[in-house]
């Protein structure tokens, strides 16, 4: 019998639901701590992810006032050549193109998706095979 604490013993004086308890008191232990790890990791990642979308959101409205200041120059050069009225209403019929168009593009594009997530149900229920031949 070795006297380092870690060696194994080859007279182990636990009992068989003894050394089960210890194997699932460390792995539950284990399965704590990663879950403590992914909570840090998703929180630290959200902050991330909450600090691009805020930059994203304000790019966003400095484009749209972009493309207002932008669109409000295209009449007023416009202007020179047909009424003011006209002006505005080629800018605002060239806009409404563009929305028409981005928004099929967009419609076709959700039109393709599949919320059912065809790839994990497959894996759980693989998963789930598994685990009922490994209880068996």
């Amino acid at each position: 019998m070795s006297s380092n604490p870690g060696d194994t013993r080859a007279d182990d004086d636990r009992s068989l639901g003894q050394i089960v308890g210890n194997v699932a008191q460390d792995l539950s232990t284990l399965v704590r701590q990663e879950l403590d790890l992914a909570k840090a990791e998703v929180k630290q990642e959200a902050s991330r992810a909450g600090k691009g979308a805020g930059l994203l959101g304000g790019a966003g409205v400095s484009g749209h006032l972009a493309l207002v200041f932008l669109s409000l120059c295209v009449m007023f050069l416009l202007n020179n050549a047909v009424p003011i009225e006209l002006a505005a209403l080629i800018v605002t019929a060239f806009w409404a193109i563009v929305a028409a168009v981005l928004a099929r593009g967009g419609k076709k594009a959700l039109d393709r998706t599949n919320p059912a997530l065809p790839q994990t149900q497959r894996s759980l229920k693989e998963d789930a095979a598994w685990a009922r031949q490994q209880k068996s």
